[in-house]
């Protein structure tokens, strides 16, 4: 594998990379009431916007991974960025519904060649202590890159640069694209697998459809009332996942080269970091969804307004994902893990109290309190996410592990506002929004308990990799 170290230019190249996919997954939310004016797009069509961008990213993410192993992860990362200011060109001229669903769709496929490239690269060019920063810059990114989409979104609308209105949220994309592509090849070092891999078409296929099945019936299913065709979708995922997992295995019994390899994804530290993904990031979109709905249709903010309520998490979780790599040294990664548990708990209950005792004077400032404490636990838990997850991953699987924790990831981030979302629906519907928020908050407390209970019972789990990792190389 030819490699060279990654300098500081080339990490701020890659963040840079990093930032623009992940704020297109929530830019876009602030910008639907526009878009429905404005293009006369129907409640499905506006949940389809939203879906088609994470759907087309999520399935193609695996494979962008593996391009990149082959051909260089370099020229993939450029290429992706390459698709993604032309995708977000198209968006922007967009002048019918149909038109932005398939710039959006290509978005995605840019998103899914630049993201696995990342991490990737900095598993492979880094070592010791400058790999360590850089995981936590990486968590740290992508993490405060869904705050800066909501308040960001929010600002362009309300401001309304040059009459463009919501499609300033797609051409903002523009100069920080050409910023990229101008830096990329002098600063970012091309790595890629000694060996090309030969595509696993079976599993690409099944990957597809089962992660296609699953975010398509979670984005339509709350629009559609979860007709038939939405629970056949959902009643797919899990079929289509044991057929891949069949798939993968007979193909690595072979000799061959899979997907998704079995041996990676049998690392207890890959299956710990899987988890915490499911839990913590469903979670999160989970959070973000009720609390951002409750603010402005329960208390009555602005879309504006309702962005700049997540400022104070927004900045407690960049500084404390700039200073995580010093607090990981010292209490490890697993310590770590259960303070940011901790602290993000305890947010949760300040915020929970604040909508019990407080609710009539809810406003940006009295949210500040919890939301920041709530922004410190999510950095130390994202934090630690990648490194757990891709700590005892080959260098020669680091696209596959990469491609893996993001696909989860993304997942996760389309089941919370489904599972966290319909009893914010039920409660809704037996009450008002206090009491819809205050259910949906005390729900997501309970599944950061059950993360806590999953981490205090990791400590053999750790162990076991390391000893597993030594085999696999």
């Amino acid at each position: 594998m030819n490699t060279s170290t990654l300098g500081k230019a080339g990490l701020v190249v890659l963040l840079a990379g990093q930032l623009l996919p992940m704020i297109d997954f929530s830019i876009v939310n602030v910008a639907l009431d526009a878009m429905a004016a404005s293009l006369h797009a129907t409640p499905i069509e506006l949940a389809l916007i939203v879906a088609i961008y994470g759907i087309a990213f999520a399935v193609c993410l695996a494979m962008g991974s593996r391009l990149g192993d082959n051909v260089g992860r370099r020229k993939l990362f450029i290429s992706g960025v390459w698709l993604f200011a032309l995708a977000s060109l198209l968006c922007g001229l967009a002048g019918n519904v149909k038109m932005l669903l398939l710039a959006r769709a290509l978005q995605g496929v840019g998103a899914a060649l630049v993201v696995p490239q990342i991490l990737a690269t900095l598993h492979v060019t880094l070592q010791g202590r400058a790999h360590a920063r850089a995981i936590g810059l990486y968590g740290g990114i992508g993490g405060l890159a869904f705050i800066i989409g909501q308040v960001l979104g929010g600002f362009l609308i309300g401001a309304d640069i040059a009459g463009y209105g919501w499609r300033s949220v797609f051409l903002i994309n523009l100069p920080i694209c050409l910023l990229i592509l101008l830096t990329a090849h002098r600063f970012i070092p091309e790595t890629r697998n000694d060996r090309p891999l030969p595509i696993d078409k079976a599993g690409t296929l099944l990957l597809a459809g089962a992660t296609g099945s699953l975010m398509v019936a979670l984005a339509l299913g709350p629009v559609l009332h979860w007709s038939w065709p939405c629970l056949l979708l959902l009643m797919l995922f899990p079929l289509l996942l044991a057929q891949l997992w069949r798939t993968e295995i007979a193909l690595e019994k072979r000799g061959g080269a899979p997907l998704l390899p079995p041996v990676l994804l049998r690392l207890p530290s890959m299956g710990f970091g899987i988890s915490l993904a499911v839990l913590f990031f469903s979670c999160w979109s989970g959070f973000m969804f009720a609390v951002a709905l409750t603010l402005q249709s329960g208390i009555g903010m602005s879309a504006f307004s309702s962005g700049n309520a997540f400022i104070a998490l927004g900045a407690t979780y960049f500084m404390v994902s700039v200073s995580s790599t010093r607090i990981v040294e010292r209490l490890g990664k697993r310590h770590t893990l259960l303070l940011g548990c901790a602290i993000q708990m305890s947010g949760l209950l300040l915020l929970m109290a604040m909508f019990y005792y407080g609710w009539r004077a809810v406003n940006i400032f009295t949210l500040i309190p919890a939301t920041a404490v709530i922004g410190g636990g999510q950095a130390l838990i994202v934090s630690t996410f990648y490194r757990i997850g891709m700590a005892d991953v080959p260098t020669h699987y680091a696209g596959a592990g990469s491609a893996t924790l993001s696909t989860v990831q993304q997942a996760a981030f389309g089941m919370g506002p489904m599972a966290l979302g319909s009893l914010f629906t039920q409660m809704l519907q037996q009450g008002d929004y206090q009491q819809a928020v205050l259910a949906t908050l005390a729900a997501e407390w309970l599944l950061m308990f059950i993360l806590v209970l999953r981490t205090l019972g990791s400590k053999r789990t750790f162990v076991a990799s390391c000893q597993l990792t030594g085999k696999l190389k």
